[in-house]
């Protein structure tokens, strides 16, 4: 296997290596009435959600789900969220019913993938029930997102520390997805810079930082209605030096 070099200056606070629990006293400290405020925030969106848009948007997408293939229309899967703590995530379902969900991720012009749920992705409508994972409080509208229980433990091998990003409750949108890191991530380098811009959001959580991934997310959303053929464009200015297959790389001491 090849070396793989990056920028020192992105990893975790050197607290956090040497005592864990204490850096998340002061964490939560810092922050205490920042995260009252969020929860309070999310709870009263997630609830203006379910009751003002699921009770018409869940009956069209109900419909076309059942019409494009067969099978249930909610999709759940074991997700890693906040301290590692393992929640089942809701989304509509976008695939065919298939016995890979929770080992293969999904890649670009994936066959599991229907046409009704190739919209629901790239419109991100398939995240409309995880509103009801954030009033339960599994997740937040805004933080790193979620992965499966392999990806997770497959990203932790190759980078050090991948774990502080869970010190945010997860999010429907996070700060690496309005970067540009949407979909499948399929080399070290598109793991890496989603790793980048998450644990920035940690360090950095605020309201003005919330709100901007937000309206970022909005636009992300109109983009993809109306220039659906363009790519979004990658945040590419924090070096990472290889970009090799993600099989092929070394984990970051």
């Amino acid at each position: 296997m090849q070396s793989t070099i990056v920028e020192s200056s992105v990893h975790c606070p050197e607290n956090w290596e040497k005592g864990k629990w204490q850096f998340i006293r002061e964490y939560w400290n810092d922050r205490y009435n920042y995260l009252i405020y969020k929860r309070i925030m999310d709870v009263v969106t997630s609830l203006a959600v379910i009751l003002l848009v699921f009770p018409w948007l869940f009956p069209i997408l109900y419909i076309l789900i059942r019409l494009d293939s067969k099978g249930p229309v909610f999709f759940r899967q074991k997700r890693v969220g906040f301290l590692g703590r393992t929640f089942w995530c809701y989304k509509f379902r976008t695939m065919y019913v298939n016995d890979y969900a929770d080992t293969r991720r999904a890649a670009r012009n994936d066959p599991r993938v229907t046409r009704v749920g190739k919209f629901l992705r790239n419109t991100c409508l398939d995240e409309v029930p995880q509103f009801i994972n954030v009033l339960l409080g599994h997740m937040s509208i805004v933080g790193p997102r979620p992965h499966m229980l392999k990806d997770t433990n497959e990203f932790s091998n190759l980078v050090s520390n991948y774990q502080f990003r869970n010190m945010a409750r997860p999010g429907i949108t996070g700060l690496s997805q309005v970067r540009g890191y949407r979909g499948p991530a399929t080399t070290f380098e598109s793991i890496f810079r989603r790793y980048q811009w998450d644990s920035y959001y940690v360090r950095n959580v605020s309201f003005t930082l919330d709100m901007k991934i937000m309206i970022g997310t909005a636009l992300l959303m109109m983009r993809s209605l109306f220039h659906k053929d363009q790519p979004v464009p990658l945040d590419n200015n924090r070096p990472v030096y290889n970009s090799e297959p993600l099989v092929s790389a070394k984990k970051i001491a």
